[in-house]
């Protein structure tokens, strides 16, 4: 069990959190207040559960913190809501369905020696609270960071947290998974599922070496998106610590985060903005779609594993258990498909005696449609696409315009007009491509696991907040364009879209 230095460590992250945003810009608070408690703080299940609140852990107790800071603290309340419709209609599905969940199952499962109570009332009131807190880094995130700066500070606080936590991952490589027993005193996860290659997998303060190993993979990925976009004096230094982070990633002894390395690195080193955002779209889109893709049987379950067994037997019988329980929870989830079978392990296969569980759920897709139904699931995994979709859009309107400012320039100089302006920049953010690429993957890796994370909606929001940023610029530049000559340049401050903060 936790001990006392674990409930210290959690009562005292909202008093951190206080001083961060008393001292830094609101952006950057935001940043270190979700990612220090994400690596710091004591994995579940030390947490505080109080009555109609979800359990306050090392994920939801930040964030509902943060929000109470940013309300109180803070000079000017960001707006919370987004712009988008969609995006609103989206987030209120999300917080909304369980209602629906919980009326949809009010009846037990009775087994023989046991039984599992229906949901009522106060499960209504929970879990929309639960979902709400779940969001408020996403939330804050496209409100507070908006803007290039914003977005390499991001990147730039995930290549540290990386490097800084590179130094517990290698002690770990070498003692064994023991920190938090040390310093927390317990152990978060199963022993035998950090025995891997001949050595251990780390874990640090995280709940599983996957959730560590795909940490060092996002810092790797900032890294390298850093070293690509810089031309200065740092370029030296961001290399340096992509080699040193892709060493460390190695001994982390994950190999799909060494797939997803590969993958991703390429599409970064050698892709242009535009079609790193195409990238991630397909993988949002492909996320989004993967259950229909089971319930049609279009996904290559055995070639999956097939190619798996070629590289190592052991990880291919891992991937088929998991698929295997996959198919049978999709199953489960398919009885109730709209709005799901609710909490309390009700999406899982149980023994008819005793009513232990008998399925493992591994991926977060199969978690969410299993507990929440279509509705949650389109609704969740939709306000994390959205944002890449709508970066999309607002580049492909930029190439447009793009496009028409190089005609118009070309026609200027056939009457040997100078040239309004170097057209090697078209001054959008070097940072759009790599994060988008990072959330795509992200998203990917919950179909074999669950690593739905702070980090996530960290990225989801700031792609959220520019895109948002770039369709206002692009809709005031429209209406300038649009003004009589002789407009009145106070009309004009009024109509100009204001920063949040």
């Amino acid at each position: 069990m936790p001990n006392i230095l674990a409930t210290l460590m959690l009562m005292l992250w909202p008093v951190v959190i206080w001083r961060l945003f008393v001292n830094l810009p609101p952006g950057r608070a935001l940043i270190w207040s979700l990612l220090g408690a994400y690596l710091l703080l004591p994995p579940p299940p030390a947490e505080f559960d109080f009555p109609l609140m979800p359990a306050l852990d090392k994920t939801s107790l930040p964030n509902l913190a943060i929000l109470i800071v940013v309300v109180f603290v803070l000079p000017q309340r960001p707006k919370l809501l987004p712009d988008s419709l969609l995006a609103r209609w989206l987030l209120a599905i999300f917080v909304l369905s369980p209602v629906a969940t919980v009326l949809s199952n009010g009846e037990p499962l009775i087994f023989t020696e046991m039984f599992i109570r229906g949901l009522y009332l106060q499960d209504a009131v929970a879990q929309p609270i639960n979902n709400f807190i779940l969001v408020i880094g996403f939330l804050l995130a496209r409100a507070l960071l908006q803007t290039r700066a914003d977005q390499r500070d991001l990147l730039i606080a995930l290549m540290i947290g990386g490097l800084a936590y590179s130094l517990p991952i290698l002690l770990e490589v070498r003692l064994s998974p023991q920190l938090n027993n040390w310093v927390y005193g317990y152990y978060q996860h199963l022993f035998s599922q950090t025995i891997r290659g001949g050595g251990y997998r780390p874990m640090v303060f995280l709940y599983h070496g996957i959730w560590l190993a795909y940490f060092v993979l996002t810092a790797l990925l900032a890294a390298l998106a850093l070293w690509r976009a810089d031309s200065g004096q740092m370029r030296a230094k961001f290399l340096l610590a992509t080699l040193y982070l892709a060493a460390v990633l190695v001994l982390c002894k994950t190999l799909a985060t060494l797939v997803y390395a590969a993958a991703a690195g390429c599409v970064i080193l050698f892709m242009g903005r535009r079609a790193q955002v195409r990238v991630a779209a397909l993988l949002a889109a492909l996320m989004l779609l993967y259950p229909a893709l089971k319930l049609g049987n279009l996904v290559p379950s055995d070639a999956i594993v097939a190619q798996a067994e070629a590289v190592s037997a052991e990880r291919a019988h891992s991937l088929n258990f998991r698929i295997v329980n996959e198919d049978i929870l999709f199953e489960r989830a398919m009885e109730k498909p709209l709005f799901g079978w609710g909490i309390w392990g009700r999406n899982h296969l149980r023994d008819s005696t005793t009513g232990a569980i008998t399925t493992v759920s591994d991926g977060y897709w199969i978690i969410v449609i299993g507990v929440w139904g279509w509705v949650g699931y389109l609704a969740q995994f939709g306000l994390m696409a959205l944002p890449i979709w709508l970066i999309s859009r607002e580049l492909r309107h930029a190439h447009v315009q793009e496009q028409d400012r190089l005609r118009s320039e070309r026609s200027y100089k056939l009457l040997d007009a100078p040239s309004a302006r170097d057209t090697s920049e078209d001054g959008l953010s070097p940072y759009i491509g790599p994060l988008a690429v990072m959330l795509g993957f992200n998203m990917i890796d919950m179909l074999p696991n669950a690593t739905l994370t702070p980090t996530t909606w960290l990225i989801a929001g700031t792609l959220f907040g520019h895109a948002e940023r770039m369709a206002r610029a692009r809709l005031h530049g429209a209406q300038t364009s649009d003004a009589p000559q002789d407009t009145n340049t106070d009309q004009v401050e009024k109509e100009r879209p204001r920063t949040i903060l």
